[in-house]
């Protein structure tokens, strides 16, 4: 997912976006303990992602901050 598709979406799709990223980095790692995934890069990808959310609802939330 990239940066300018993140900025898109609203307070509460992010959330439940962060949400499903991290469940299925999750399942990605344990799926790729018991056997090699094809594609190890996965892991690294959604992790990038999940930070970018983080990034994105923490600079909503400094703002929201600022405006009071």
């Amino acid at each position: 997912m990239k940066q300018e598709e993140i900025i898109e979406l609203s307070t509460d799709d992010l959330q439940d976006r962060l949400s499903e990223e991290k469940m299925q980095l999750s399942k990605t790692k344990l799926h790729h303990a018991v056997s090699q995934i094809e594609n190890p890069q996965l892991i690294k990808q959604s992790r990038k992602t999940i930070a970018r959310l983080m990034t994105e609802l923490r600079k909503r939330e400094l703002e929201a901050a600022n405006k009071q």
